[in-house]
């Protein structure tokens, strides 16, 4: 393997394993593990299953708890804008995850050390291991450490597009075009990165990049929503 300083990482999240190849495992990427020819179960993908499962039921029970009187329907839908791809993305960088991965030169090549799906996939996979490593309470812990916070802010990840359009019906009467045009894509088909802006009555406000069209307009989106709260201080 290659030179990665796993008690830096250990020291960052707050949690030293006993099993130290159970961060191991969670940190390698299918692509490290394909080049070496290693055994599926190398990869951090069986661990991302139990991460996801995990994380789905801490977060549930914090919800419930902090929030006695709200509808279900209404907890479901904060749990998905905590945990979707891009709020996990967050939570990851902010423990740089992606400098401590394993990735083949295939995806370091085409930076997805940076990439949202591949952070929050090992994000959850670093869960799933500590579950396994340390049990119930320490894996509460992290996700209340790094999940569980800025929950306002989170919430507009899940949709920010609907958010937007909610936004904008309420601030301004007439007929309103929203719109997203993309204004570079690059890359070869199998990985493209898109990024677009998004106009409001042919005004431009915020942009975006992602690598689909859907999840660069979700980011341009959720830069114009924070650009419009500013606009009313």
């Amino acid at each position: 393997m290659k030179s990665i300083d796993l008690q830096k990482f250990q020291e960052t999240i707050g949690y030293t394993f006993k099993n130290k190849s159970l961060l191991k495992n969670a940190l390698t990427h299918s692509s490290y593990a394909n080049e070496k020819h290693w055994k599926y179960e190398t990869n951090n993908e069986r661990l991302e299953f139990l991460g996801d499962a995990v994380l789905e039921l801490i977060s549930s029970e914090f919800i419930y708890t902090a929030n006695p009187h709200m509808e279900e329907g209404k907890m479901t839908k904060m749990r998905a804008s905590l945990v979707c791809e891009m709020s996990l993305a967050v939570s990851a960088r902010e423990i740089h995850l992606g400098k401590y991965l394993y990735l083949g030169k295939g995806e370091l090549h085409t930076g997805g050390d940076r990439r949202d799906s591949i952070l929050s996939d090992a994000f959850e996979a670093v869960l799933g291991a500590i579950y396994l490593d340390g049990g119930y309470e320490p894996a509460s812990r992290f996700i209340k450490r790094y999940v569980l916070t800025d929950i306002e802010k989170k919430q507009l990840f899940h949709d920010s597009k609907t958010v937007l359009q909610e936004i904008i019906q309420g601030k301004i009467h007439e007929e309103t075009q929203i719109q997203y045009p993309v204004l570079k894509e690059e890359g070869p088909d199998h990985n493209k990165t898109f990024e677009v802006c998004c106009v409001i009555n042919g005004k431009e406000y915020g942009r975006g990049c992602g690598h689909t069209k859907k999840s660069a307009e979700q980011q341009a989106a959720y830069e114009t929503i924070l650009i419009l709260r500013q606009e009313r201080q």
